[in-house]
């Protein structure tokens, strides 16, 4: 039997909403790569105001948002793994080359994304985990969360690690890597007129980052997190944690597991950055440790609520909205950093490094009303987003299906 891709009616609707809070939620942080020198993400010190209300909207967003969205994401992520390999398994249709195609072309998208667009791109790990987890699908859930823990925690060890080692040092060798990783107001000057020029010349320091991130933090770091977290996934959507189907009890307590245990952790390690004067050494390796390990409860505390609001009937327009923004993850996401590239660097607007985190913040809140808007408008008239139905197309090597017929009414 040839393969193919699930129809609209065989979503989960709640899936889709929490994957929508995630895409709307993940441009809280981004919004800042796209629009400052790359050293501000993780030392707000070194770029812009961070006084009065920009501080609020800096402390807020690190708090609620840094690594939150991001691990909801790899969580669905893993759960989508699982959920598309036992639809095709239960048709007898070929999982292994459709899972690989579909990883593959993932992986293509995103190296396209993070060298021609946007250097702080994800898919490149979601296809390289992808394409490692699958084997361990089928593992029973007592195994999978001790996996997913050893994983999670190997990359705790590594950063922790690197610094210990970075510690010992002589002074001579402490200090030229303080001068190689330490930032100046010089390397920030030029990366910001990198991004105010034209698109070659922002190359200069987008192919190096991207190298990096793909080189460095992904082995040493972002391979076993986003691994552990999608085994994660795998778990909460065999429990039936994602889909909606536990009891609203489970989701109190998890909600509350989010807000006692992962908030506390999350402030400390931002006030534990402050207390060392967000040192190079300590902040990147040490104090981030705290944000580390307490996003991930503040996840599940996110996706406890996005539950918690499709049970209560409560804007159904809204939950349809973010049911639709989830359905179109891939072009959202894609889109998020075409416009906002456009609307900060040099090829567009160029407002690189001009906007403070007050403005930063607008652009997120239009931009999500406008995703709002226009997901719920395509979807009435299409099967998939633009980008998902041409994934669908190279992961099935045939055209698929994209106008509806007849269009969808919202409510009907």
């Amino acid at each position: 039997m040839n393969a193919a891709p699930a129809i609209p009616t065989e979503r989960n609707v709640t899936i889709d909403v929490i994957r929508g809070v995630a895409l709307l939620g993940i441009l809280i942080m981004n919004v800042q790569s796209f629009s400052m020198p790359s050293a501000a993400y993780t030392n707000p010190t070194v770029w812009g105001d961070l006084s009065g209300a920009n501080y609020l909207v800096w402390f807020f967003s690190s708090l609620l948002g840094d690594s939150k969205f991001m691990a909801m994401f790899s969580m669905l992520f893993g759960a989508g793994i699982l959920l598309m390999s036992d639809r095709l398994e239960s048709t007898g249709r070929p999982l292994v080359s459709v899972h690989y195609r579909r990883m593959a072309w993932l992986l293509f998208f995103g190296l396209l994304h993070a060298y021609a667009i946007w250097y702080g791109d994800i898919l490149v790990s979601y296809a390289l985990c992808g394409m490692l987890v699958f084997w361990l699908r089928k593992l029973p859930s007592i195994w999978l969360i001790p996996i997913s823990i050893f994983l999670l925690t190997v990359a705790s060890f590594f950063m922790l690690g690197a610094g210990v080692a970075i510690s010992s040092l002589s002074p001579e060798e402490m200090a030229g890597m303080k001068e190689e990783m330490e930032v100046s107001f010089v390397g920030l000057s030029v990366e910001a007129m990198a991004y105010q020029s034209d698109w070659l010349t922002q190359l200069e320091h987008r192919i190096p980052t991207a190298l990096f991130m793909q080189l460095t933090a992904f082995p040493w770091v972002l391979m076993w997190r986003v691994s552990g977290l999608m085994l994660l996934g795998m778990v909460l959507y065999r429990w039936g944690v994602l889909s909606g189907k536990c009891r609203t009890t489970i989701y109190g307590w998890l909600l509350g597991f989010g807000i006692l245990v992962g908030i506390p952790l999350v402030w400390m390690g931002i006030e534990a950055n402050w207390y060392v004067d967000w040192h190079w050494l300590k902040s990147k390796f040490f104090t981030s440790q705290f944000n580390y390990w307490g996003s991930i409860p503040m996840a599940l505390g996110w996706m406890s609520l996005a539950v918690l609001f499709v049970r209560s009937g409560m804007l159904i327009k809204l939950q349809y909205a973010l049911a639709c923004v989830g359905r179109m993850a891939l072009s959202n996401y894609l889109l998020q950093s075409i416009i906002c590239t456009f609307i900060f660097y040099g090829h567009g607007l160029g407002y690189f490094g001009l906007f403070d985190r007050t403005d930063q913040i607008l652009v997120v809140f239009f931009m999500s009303i406008a995703q709002l808007i226009w997901s719920p408008l395509w979807l009435k008239w299409f099967l998939y987003g633009p980008f998902e139905w041409f994934w669908r197309c190279l992961t099935y090597w045939k055209l698929q299906p994209l106008l509806r017929h007849p269009p969808v009414i919202p409510g009907s």
